[in-house]
């Protein structure tokens, strides 16, 4: 390379790079994904509905296959992949789609159920009537032209037909650093709130929502937002709808009942939602549901059978709109390009103030445009009418002169047009009923530009006109709501009780030392442990009965609890399966206790430091993967105990590492959702061993050991007795050595 080459340009890379990326951001962004408030189409659609209309495939002719069509678009207009423009089209097509199509599809177009369209070789299309009345006025200079990406072609820079296709049929689009989504919305009501808009500028967009009632989305539903969230969101321009699935109860002989499903939430594929259902039953994951059967045909029919008829209807509907795509959230964003190709977010009054704009500026140009070609045939009667006052000499001058148009423009001061269109004139229109004609017209096109001049000049009449025209379109495409506003009873949605989802069958739980969980079926004998099989070096940590609508507490020596459902824990076959898999359990972190945890139950707390409080059950409930943090604990400190406090329990009994126990009142601990709770024992060597709540009359009991099953009991425990915090003194003759109040499981080798 020359030192001199002057295509080299030395730059910062960042600012090289910056500079390029924006000039892609631009294009995509008012090139490609965000659509103008005017005709609410993208370039793509915009490019194949013209591209349709040079082919006339109007709604009269005959279809045309649609590869012609893409071909032409990615020829002439839009320089990008066959398959994205052939998508675009297939979409502008779909009754379900799309609010009002502007494609009429012959052919497989795909369906509500997610199959896709055939290739474009075997579909055809046309336009229909919605996509004409969006162009219409093309020729009538309406709106400016631009030349395609190669120069050879010309194509519109917006469309100018009277209908609100941005807020009709709605658009959704990713561009760089934003991006659009706009639901459909019914035509009538658009209409008259563009009426009363035109009316009366200063109107807020709460008054057009009483006109607007929210979207209106092909396939139905029903949209279960109040009023003051639809409020919110259109004022904004940014927010979310949420819509259901229509469903129908429906009574069968002998008292039995089923749901049948009639319509569907916008964007969702009815058989990728039967799939979704049907997974739910398969897995128990609803077992208040027995069946699922879709029974469709041009119409959307699905049947849903309860598992019995003493089924709670609300309960199961509630779940499958809690559980399935019977229930979605469409969001709202406004974000559209301006009139001067400017993105941003507007509120409903703003995009249908800037439309009625737009269509008084075609109402303007169409006028003058019109105007303009009055002036032209004005000018050339006028001339006809000249010739024909003078019929005879004109005659002459054209037999008898060389340069006939010279000589008429000289003697008749006719214009250069009006001169040759008298030369051009045929002789069968030299009979006088011609000249009537022509005096008719002129009169009537004086008249004709008259009314367009004082339409053009006073905005009244412009107001007028529109209102008209705006009526007129009402009552050519408006037509009834599909989707039913009905804002959800009782405003938030209903809290679901889940344990009643679950199938309740008792279970036996148990817990290796090592972390291994298992739920075996029915309440095995817990003293029959010897029989249980563990992994080489394994051993039984806990065993205990619950249902499997219980929820299960989790808690490690880190001071972390965890929530585990009984339908969670695998089988009692094998080994089980370590607790990490269903919980975030740090590794070298071990687990304290597990036991069946109810809201309202109480638990003790203490940590290896000697500290401890009392908790709730609904405190240590956590749903998460992660658990949530119960005990804050000092350096080097664990958390040694948790354990439930029976209902009648008024003392608490402690024993450190150093056998020495401490009893006093339960009263003295504190109640905590979380912290490092108090001093229960002080310790000079060790720390707290074990530590439980129980009901001071009935003492303190423990096995002696051995095969003999007697135990011990400790009746007075006064010499115990002290506040809390104390040292405490040597526990009871014959306490185990474990210095646990529980026996310990043995360790299989």
């Amino acid at each position: 390379m020359q030192a001199d080459d002057t295509s080299v340009i030395d730059t910062p890379f960042d600012s090289a790079l910056s500079e390029r990326y924006l000039v892609y951001a631009l294009s995509t962004i008012t090139a490609r994904s965000l659509p103008d408030v005017r005709d609410g189409l993208k370039p793509v659609h915009r490019r194949l509905l013209w591209a349709m209309r040079l082919l006339r495939l109007d709604p009269a002719s005959a279809y045309k296959k649609c590869a012609r069509v893409v071909g032409d678009v990615i020829g002439k207009y839009h320089p990008h992949g066959d398959q994205s423009v052939y998508d675009a089209m297939v979409r502008l097509a779909q009754d379900f789609a799309l609010r009002y199509p502007l494609v009429d599809g012959q052919g497989n177009f795909g369906n509500i159920d997610g199959d896709n369209a055939a290739a474009y070789r075997y579909t055809e299309a046309r336009l229909t009537k919605v996509a004409v009345q969006l162009m219409a006025g093309l020729d009538e200079g309406t709106v400016a032209y631009r030349a395609t990406y190669n120069g050879e072609e010309e194509e519109p820079e917006v469309f100018p037909g009277l209908f609100p296709n941005l807020l009709a049929n709605g658009a959704s689009g990713i561009a760089v650093g934003m991006a659009t989504s706009i639901p459909p919305h019914n035509v009538s009501e658009l209409a008259e709130a563009a009426m009363v808009l035109l009316n009366d500028k200063k109107i807020d967009d709460r008054e057009l929502l009483k006109i607007v009632k929210g979207p209106d989305f092909p396939t139905g539903g029903v949209l279960v937002e109040d009023e003051e969230t639809i409020a919110k969101a259109y004022i904004s321009g940014r927010g979310s709808f949420r819509v259901r699935a229509k469903i129908e109860r429906v009574s069968e002989k002998g008292g039995g009942w089923h749901l049948v499903v009639h319509e569907i939430p916008y964007g969702v594929q009815k058989g990728k939602l039967i799939e979704e259902i049907a997974e739910l039953i398969a897995n128990k994951k609803l077992p208040i549901l027995a069946d699922v059967r879709d029974e469709s045909a041009e119409d959307v029919r699905i049947v849903l059978e309860p598992r019995s008829r003493t089924v709670d209807a609300a309960l199961l509907e509630e779940s499958l709109y809690k559980l399935t795509e019977l229930e979605t959230r469409f969001p709202l964003n406004l974000n559209v390009l301006d009139k001067t190709r400017t993105p941003g977010v507007m509120s409903l009054k703003e995009a249908l103030a800037a439309w009625l704009e737009f269509q008084i500026e075609v109402l303007v140009n169409r006028s003058n445009h019109r105007i303009g070609k009055i002036d032209e045939r004005l000018e050339l009667v006028e001339g006809f009418l000249i010739a024909f006052l003078n019929l005879d000499r004109v005659i002459e001058i054209i037999r008898y002169e060389d340069e006939p148009k010279g000589q008429m423009i000289e003697e008749f001061r006719l214009t250069d047009r009006q001169a040759e269109a008298i030369l051009n004139m045929r002789l069968r229109q030299l009979r006088k009923l011609e000249e009537m004609e022509l005096n008719k017209e002129r009169d009537a096109l004086a008249k004709e530009r008259e009314e367009l001049a004082r339409l053009v000049s006073e905005p009244g009449r412009q107001k007028k006109r529109l209102l008209k025209d705006l009526g007129a379109m009402k009552e050519k495409f408006g037509d009834e709501r599909r989707t039913e506003v009905r804002p959800e009873a009782g405003g938030a949605r209903a809290e679901i009780d889940w344990s009643q989802m679950i199938e309740k069958e008792p279970i036996t739980v148990i817990l290796s030392t090592r972390g291994w969980v298992r739920a075996m079926r029915g309440h095995v004998a817990l003293d029959d442990s010897e029989t249980l099989k563990f992994r080489e070096g394994d051993g039984l940590h806990l065993i205990f009965h619950a249902q499997t609508t219980d929820r299960l507490l989790v808690a490690a020596d880190n001071g972390r609890v965890y929530t585990v459902g009984g339908d969670k824990l695998p089988g009692g076959r094998g080994f089980g399966e370590p607790i990490r898999l269903t919980i975030d359990l740090e590794a070298e972190s071990e687990i304290v206790a597990m036991f069946v945890v109810r809201p309202d139950m109480r638990m003790l707390v203490g940590s290896s430091d000697g500290r401890g409080f009392v908790t709730t059950g609904e405190a240590v409930m956590a749903e998460t993967r992660k658990g949530k943090q119960l005990m804050n604990l000092r350096p080097k400190a664990k958390m040694a105990v948790v354990k439930p406090v029976p209902s009648a329990a008024d003392s608490i009994a402690v024993i450190g590492e150093n056998r020495k126990m401490l009893v006093f009142k339960l009263a003295e601990l504190p109640e905590l959702g979380r912290g490092s709770g108090v001093q229960l024992q002080r310790y000079r060597d060790g720390g707290l061993s074990d530590a439980m709540a129980f009901v001071l009359a009935e003492g303190i009991s423990w096995p002696l050991g051995g095969e003999s099953g007697r135990v011990r009991s400790e009746s007075d425990l006064t010499p115990w007795r002290a506040i809390r915090g104390a040292s405490g003194r040597i526990a009871p003759n014959g306490f185990p050595r474990s210095n646990r109040f529980e026996p310990v499981p043995k360790v299989v080798e």
